[in-house]
């Protein structure tokens, strides 16, 4: 599609394109925020009825955000192994899309559309025609069991669901026991990237059950590459959308249990959206450069699809017609190429992608001399990454941390250049339309210093959990949602020290795991590490550690106890260091899992370890 005059709608204010670092000394973070946010400026807030912020202007829906794309036309937008869509065939796409949910399909506006898929281009297609239909697009971690997946399907009760062919045979058997035998009234599968070959109805990608059947058994299924061209002249459907609509439901990680189905409004998804230009705005002034000038950005996504932490990414980039390389699945060497080869000037990412990508640019003598931010989130950064970037590449690529939760819709803190390489330790600085209390135990804001826990409210909050109102009202109390982190706050910058459920009390000692990581990660030798506590007669609980070490290393638990203790009270070293080869356990989001740690290094310790 050639490019042309933009539409009425607006995604909002441009992400800034200038990658500079150099320029006039940084101003003060507080005027940055005061000219950005004062009355009539892009990020200006007024008070919604419940007392909460709420950007003034910008989109007020997804579809009028993604309405606006179609302006940067042939512009790249998603570059993968398979293939590139620009701008403008990405949306015709879309719209085409929408209209068979809504014309051969007969969804309705609130229908659950799940998208359980890789991070093929196909996924941000099925995503955004969902919006355009006023469903409620429902993402799926694409990782999960057919017994996972079950759960959740039975929890939203989609009337689509959008699969790759990976995914297919993992839903297939829910599907099948929905509605009646003929299938009049079960949901529509659409597949992508499916071969046509039958699905293994034990759920396992790519090896079918002994007792598969020859043929799909199933009356409401259609194959995504079969599908009618789409014709870029037409639109999408004619549904009403309203900011208080449900525009998504995204199930939280489930770390300490079953996931919960986190429902945010399209007036809450815009508010995420709106959140990381205001930061990316706030960034290029730091640096005394303008917001908006400069080609657009090039990210390499490496966060899946389904994650909030993604959207974050993917937000930003559409807003400012920017692209998005997408990879298959994570290798370090292939990012690099990556960079090289399509000139990545942004990159986001868990912490443990980005160490492994920092590694092997400096073991290949790579510079990444296009790259220009280095970006992460989804878990908590060690201090000594932002530490090896300024030591290897100066200021010129500048760091940037963040903090965002499901129940925040992406990203609501963040951390960034000078203030990162002072302040390693923080996560940042709330967006304007994002309030921050640490309360006690009663729910009482504490001072500035003090240690509690990090509450949160604004307009990027969830509305709520699907189908679980007692776990809604224990998480949300009069507008706030209670994060189940401890955090502190020194002159505006918000410090996470420890989950609440993983702070370990060591004979009436708090010792914040995160903390102790951070020790441990300062370390040459160390690769990965997580603490957890174990149970102890007399302490009640002790500090232990799990390390996964860099090849050749030679660092034994005493060495690591004693680096520990150079920097950290007594009672906060670990009394127990298990060092070991493999990965520690991370979900796809990149969070340790410590529950399939805690049970062996419970044994480990109860056996004299």
């Amino acid at each position: 599609m050639p490019q042309t005059e933009p539409p009425t709608a607006s995604p909002g204010p441009a992400a800034p394109r200038d990658p500079a670092s150099s320029g006039p000394a940084s101003p003060d973070p507080a005027a940055v925020e005061a000219a950005l946010r004062a009355p009539g400026a892009p990020f200006a807030v007024v008070a919604a009825e419940d007392g909460s912020p709420v950007y003034e202007s910008g989109p007020r829906t997804l579809r009028e955000f993604v309405e606006a794309v179609w302006a940067f036309g042939d512009q790249p937008f998603l570059v993968a192994e398979s293939g590139t869509y620009t701008y403008g065939e990405f949306f015709a796409a879309a719209c085409a899309l929408a209209r068979r949910f809504t014309d051969v399909y007969g969804l309705a506006p609130g229908d659950r559309a799940v998208v359980a898929m890789r991070n093929h281009p196909e996924w941000q297609i099925a995503f955004w025609a969902a919006q355009l239909a006023g469903l409620v697009a429902v993402p799926l971690n694409a990782w999960w069991t057919e017994d996972e997946f079950t759960y959740a399907l039975d929890d939203c009760r989609p009337r689509v669901l959008l699969v790759d062919g990976e995914r297919l045979g993992r839903v297939l058997p829910w599907a099948g026991r929905q509605g009646d035998p003929d299938g009049g009234d079960r949901p529509w599968i659409l597949a992508f990237h499916h071969d046509g070959s039958t699905p293994s109805q034990a759920g396992t990608a790519g090896t079918p059950a002994a007792d598969a059947p020859t043929t799909l058994p199933y009356a409401r299924f259609e194959r995504y590459e079969e599908l009618p061209a789409a014709d870029p002249a037409l639109g999408p459907p004619d549904v009403e959308i309203r900011p208080e609509d449900d525009a998504t439901i995204i199930y939280t990680s489930g770390t300490t249990g079953r996931p919960k189905g986190a429902v945010a409004t399209h007036l809450a998804q815009v508010g995420a959206m709106m959140n990381p230009l205001y930061h990316a705005a706030a960034s290029v002034l730091a640096r005394g450069a303008v917001p908006g000038e400069g080609p657009a950005p090039v990210a390499l996504m490496t966060f899946p699809f389904f994650h909030v932490a993604a959207f974050t990414s993917v937000y930003a980039a559409m807003a400012a017609g920017g692209t998005l390389v997408l990879m298959r699945k994570w290798d370090a060497d292939k990012a690099l190429a990556a960079i090289r080869t399509h000139g990545v000037t942004h990159y986001a990412g868990v912490p443990a992608t980005a160490l492994q990508l920092l590694d092997a640019a400096e073991r290949g003598g790579d510079g990444l001399e296009t790259l220009a931010m280095l970006s992460t989130g989804g878990a908590a950064a060690p201090p000594d990454l932002v530490r090896g970037l300024v030591a290897r590449h100066s200021g010129r690529i500048e760091p940037r941390n963040g903090y965002g939760l499901t129940e925040t819709s992406g990203g609501v803190l963040a951390n960034f250049g000078a203030e990162y390489r002072a302040h390693p330790e923080s996560v940042g600085r709330p967006t304007p339309a994002t309030e921050v209390r640490i309360a006690d135990r009663s729910g009482r804001a504490l001072a500035d210093g003090e240690v509690g826990e990090l509450w949160l409210r604004g307009q990027a909050l969830v509305r709520g959990y699907w189908n679980a109102p007692e776990a809604t009202a224990d998480a949300f109390q009069d507008g706030w949602f209670r994060t189940g982190d401890l955090a502190t706050v020194h002159e505006g910058r918000v410090s996470v020290v420890d989950r609440i459920k993983d702070m370990v009390v060591r004979g009436g000692e708090n010792v914040y795991c995160v903390e102790v990581e951070a020790a441990l990660h300062a370390h040459p030798d160390v690769l990965d590490a997580a603490v957890l506590g174990v149970a102890h007669p007399v302490l009640g609980e002790e500090v232990a550690a799990v390390v996964q070490l860099r090849d050749g290393s030679g660092a034994t638990p005493e060495v690591l106890r004693a680096h520990v203790g150079e920097s950290l009270a007594a009672f906060k070293v670990p009394a127990y260091v298990f060092v070991r080869a493999e990965p520690l356990p991370r979900n796809a989001t990149g969070k340790v899992l410590k529950r399939e740690l805690r049970g062996p290094v419970q044994d480990q310790v109860s056996r004299g370890g």
